[in-house]
Formats: C-alpha cells, sequence, structure tokens
C-alpha cells in the first residue's frame, strides 16, 4: 500500500501533466497558467513538464481539475478551433458580462471557474 504523501505527489503529477496541456492547447502565457492555478510566476515552471513538481493546495488541485473539466467539456461540445478559441473570445452571457471566459475566471478565481464548468454543462444539456 502507498503512502498518503506517495498518493498526493503522484495525484499532483497527473494533474498538473493534465493541465499544462490545457495550458499550451490554450496558448496561456506563464502568467495567466500560473495565476489560474493560483501558483507564483516563479513556481509554475517547477509544475510543467518534465518536472511536476509542486505540492498542491487543495484548492489549486479544485482549481486545476475544474480547468481540465471545462477544456474536456469545450473539445466534446465544439470543434477543436472553436472550442480553443471560445476561451479567449468575449462573452455576452451574463455570467461573463462582455469579458472573456479566461479573464472571468482570472479575476473570479474557483467560484467563477466552477461556475463556468456548470454554465458548459447546462450548454450541453446536462444541468
Amino acid at each position: 500500500m502507498q503512502s498518503t504523501g506517495k498518493c498526493e505527489a503522484q495525484t499532483n503529477a497527473v494533474v498538473l501533466k493534465a493541465y499544462s496541456h490545457v495550458a499550451e492547447a490554450w496558448g496561456l502565457s506563464s502568467r495567466e497558467a500560473a495565476g489560474l492555478a493560483d501558483l507564483s510566476e516563479t513556481t509554475w515552471p517547477e509544475a510543467k513538464p518534465p518536472r511536476f513538481d509542486v505540492d498542491l493546495t487543495k484548492d489549486q488541485l479544485l482549481r486545476l481539475t475544474a480547468l481540465i473539466r471545462i477544456f474536456r467539456s469545450l473539445e466534446l461540445y465544439c470543434s477543436e478551433p472553436v472550442a480553443r478559441a471560445w476561451i479567449r473570445g468575449p462573452n455576452r452571457s451574463p455570467l461573463f458580462a462582455g469579458a472573456c471566459p479566461i479573464d472571468s475566471a482570472m479575476e473570479g478565481g474557483l467560484p467563477q471557474m466552477l461556475a463556468i464548468e456548470a454554465y458548459l454543462d447546462a450548454l450541453q444539456g446536462g444541468g
């Protein structure tokens, strides 16, 4: 049986690997990727491949998993070019008030990320 510390490190590495893929697909700057993850810009390089060597808080894990689910929803719901562009386009939905979803998520943190996830789920008929 694995120790809790080793299991947490493996979980962190898996989540960071998936989020690194999202950040690359969305073309996030280091500032954006770190900000969304609630990491410092100087810590972000340690979180990226090949290291994945960052201890994540529960809040950071929730943020990253929400962002991964947002990415997955967009990829399932839209064609790839639309899915990749949606995150940066201005959005007239009351949830975004004209802002682009990525800026909205940066500004609103975890609650807004969860709201975006629910919004996309509802668009897909799931909520």
